[in-house]
């Protein structure tokens, strides 16, 4: 959940949930009542639903930690390590791990000697880095002979195994997959021995993935510099600034170490939720989760402390030139899930830009024909903290980034002086409510869902609650809240500009 439109998918998910309380659908969508909950004593969370649809089960796995739980001078860790779990255990991953890790340690002592002496920068041995570096080149090479590659993707690809992916994103790590309703085995073998004996074998190559992979994401790829740019711009101080990708200065040194000792602080039962729907007994899965999990220990969450980012006191702008055609990214300050605000910004967020009766499809794609394209997101880049209303847009040739801005910034005046009449408020609250059901269609999207919220908000019955909430939402709501964040104090400007 890395690039741009990931992250956008992740918020775009909350705000669909809303809709499991209303009357009219409760006896066809009554998923709280079909929900089964434990926590084991270790402190693993664990969520059941029970659906025969197919016999078929979908897995979530959430971990509550992302690139905002990074040290400063680590970034990218997070990601990385999502990496490094796909590499396999102790029994995964390798024929002979006894004889595979008396390669693996020189293989590592030699990585970290050869980061030290790059880290010297001008003062650098350059004979020594190259000695180092073809050793290290060499002992990888006899790493290889134990090593089974993408063993995990394998052994669930033969069992049937679909949807198999993993993500990052600012709050959470995610992995997720799709089987067959008798291999649940197969899925608590892997994953209990991936948070207990994970193997990070080929680290130093895969560190060097990640930074191609954030080359050709970012680097390389206008919208991801310019959301990334955004970022930096619209915080001064909280880690919501840094990318999930992490700054290539840190991608390079990222350490072994740290990223070990990151993966047990944070990959812990305790800091888990494990989301199961599909073809099964809850019984049965929650004594088959107890048998593989059961045993494993929790660690300490003594919860470190995360800089605030103080009130924005002026509009900030930054300029990304770039041969790309122009776009603009615009943003707010607003706060986390759970204050009543946000509630209202799910509402705003789908009246101004949700389907082809939306504010901004009718004027400024049909009236005006100005925008190519124009949405707007609620809540970005994370959910944990207080985040940013966004709103990302492209100006229709010949029209200008200015001319755009200048038109968005008149609809968010509209929402500031004209109340939303009764007839446009219902139709967005009904939205929303369609969403929600369509998001109930598969066991996989079902899971990715309840594991969410119960991750980020501490519990599930978030999306129970949130139609309850979102109905109270007025007309008075939307301009009181309009008027106190989409400010001119409060904003922070982007642009992809064309080089000079």
């Amino acid at each position: 959940m890395i690039s741009r439109g990931a992250r956008v998918l992740t918020v775009i998910a909350a705000s669909v949930f809303f809709i499991i309380a209303i009357p009219s659908i409760t006896l066809s969508y009554d998923i709280e009542g079909k929900i089964v909950s434990h926590t084991l004593p270790n402190g693993l969370k664990i969520i059941m639903v029970e659906r025969h649809l197919s016999p078929t089960v979908s897995f979530y796995i959430r971990y509550r930690v992302g690139a905002v739980d990074e040290a400063d001078g680590q970034t990218g860790t997070a990601h990385l390590l999502e990496h490094m779990l796909f590499k396999g255990t102790r029994t995964i991953g390798t024929t002979n791990y006894q004889e595979e890790r008396k390669i693996l340690d020189r293989v590592n002592e030699t990585g970290g000697q050869l980061d030290r002496e790059k880290m010297r920068g001008k003062n650098a041995d350059q004979k020594r880095v190259r000695e180092l570096s073809e050793r290290l080149e060499i002992l990888q090479k006899k790493q290889k002979k134990w090593i089974l590659g993408n063993e995990i993707d394998r052994l669930y690809v033969e069992n049937g195994g679909e949807n198999i992916n993993a993500s990052t994103g600012q709050d959470i790590t995610t992995y997720h997959v799709s089987l067959p309703s008798n291999k649940m085995e197969l899925w608590a073998r892997i994953e209990a021995d991936r948070m207990t004996d994970p193997v990070f074998r080929e680290f130093y190559s895969e560190r060097n993935v990640v930074m191609e992979e954030r080359i050709q994401r970012v680097d390389s790829e206008p919208d991801g510099l310019l959301y990334e740019q955004f970022l930096a711009t619209a915080y001064s101080a909280h880690p919501y600034r840094r990318p999930v990708l992490g700054w290539p200065s840190d991608i390079k040194y990222i350490n072994l170490d740290y990223l070990t000792a990151f993966f047990r602080k944070y990959h812990a039962p305790n800091n888990t939720v494990v989301a199961v729907v599909g073809d099964i007994d809850p019984a049965s899965v929650l004594k088959l989760i107890k048998n593989y999990f059961g045993s494993i220990a929790p660690c300490d969450l003594e919860p470190g402390r995360i800089t605030e980012e103080p009130p924005q006191a002026g509009e900030r702008r930054v300029d990304v030139a770039s041969d790309a055609n122009p776009e603009i990214i615009i943003g707010y300050h607003k706060p986390s899930m759970r204050h009543f605000d946000d509630y209202v910004f799910d509402v705003i967020e789908c009246i101004l830009s949700k389907g082809r009766t939306s504010r901004f499809h009718k004027v400024l794609i049909e009236e005006k024909g100005i925008a190519e394209s124009a949405h707007a997101v609620n809540g970005i880049p994370g959910v944990r903290y207080d985040n940013l209303f966004a709103i990302f847009a492209k100006p229709r040739a010949p029209h200008t980034n200015p001319e755009l801005l200048s038109s968005i910034e008149s609809e968010i005046e509209k929402l500031k002086t004209e109340k939303v009449g009764s007839q446009e408020l219902e139709k967005a609250k009904n939205q929303i409510r369609a969403d929600f059901i369509r998001s109930l269609n598969s066991n996989l999207g079902l899971a990715s869902l309840l594991s969410y919220f119960e991750a980020v908000t501490g519990s599930y019955r978030y999306i129970t609650e949130h139609i309850k909430v979102i109905d109270r939402v007025s007309p008075d709501d939307i301009m009181r809240v309009a008027n106190k964040y989409l400010t001119k104090e409060n904003k922070t400007v982007a642009e992809l500009v064309p080089k000079k």
